[in-house]
């Protein structure tokens, strides 16, 4: 299958590549910095273009079967709006090409609800200060990203995990169109999941939570490592 990845140079964009092409798919993996990217395949394609131009994108885009989104900025103060203008120029390119499949990242905060059997801390201290404070102006560019997704006529799928960290290979997670239970999501759990999706139809034009249940970290250790500064 043609694939295209934009946000290929983040940790999970990379995930999701040698994955895809390691299954013997076509990969156009997309960044700002190609000179950067380390993955190199006789089916990989590596492309600079930033989503923010249209035409850029467009270019990317036209000729593939499917697209995947693994766009992710660090938290910060300023305006973010990588996700909904990147999948603004996205879905117009795919409009205009043909192309049929979307799939992309968000976050399970999104899911609106309470995580299932959390400690009263989690739930009303820890996971609101990050969804509130710390990461509000990224999550509130992923909730205007995900009304342009799903405003589109395209086949979607939305994939919102949980915190996310770094595993030697994919385990065996767990998937469901409503939020589960458990704090952390795997990186390689991640990309499979994409790729379980982009490839298929499971869930179309749904909203899909991914949780990892095996060699998960401490919540501390997590904190540390991903809450400041890291990149889908």
């Amino acid at each position: 299958m043609k694939l295209v990845v934009f946000g290929a140079n983040g940790a999970t964009g990379r995930q999701v590549t040698a994955q895809a092409v390691a299954e013997g798919h076509t990969v156009t993996a997309v960044t700002r910095h190609p000179e950067d990217f380390p993955l190199s395949h006789p089916l990989l394609r590596v492309t600079g273009a930033d989503v923010l131009d249209p035409a850029a994108v467009e270019g990317c885009v036209a000729g593939q079967e499917a697209v995947i989104s693994a766009l992710g900025v660090p938290f910060g103060r300023q305006p973010v709006t990588v996700y909904s203008q990147g999948l603004t120029h996205i879905t117009q390119a795919m409009t205009k090409h043909g192309v049929r499949r979307l799939v992309c990242v968000t976050s399970t905060v999104l899911f609106g609800v309470p995580a299932p059997g959390e400690t009263y801390f989690f739930r009303k201290v820890l996971e609101p200060l990050i969804a509130r404070t710390v990461g509000r102006t990224v999550y509130d560019d992923m909730r205007r990203m995900e009304r342009i997704v799903q405003d589109s006529e395209h086949a979607w799928t939305v994939v919102r995990p949980a915190g996310l960290f770094d595993a030697e290979a994919v385990s065996g997670y767990t998937v469901a169109t409503s939020r589960l239970p458990g704090r952390f999501t795997s990186r390689a759990d991640l990309a499979d999941a994409l790729l379980r999706e982009a490839t298929g139809d499971a869930h179309l034009r749904a909203f899909v939570d991914v949780r990892t249940s095996q060699g998960v970290p401490s919540l501390l250790d997590v904190i540390r490592k991903e809450a400041f500064g890291s990149r889908k």
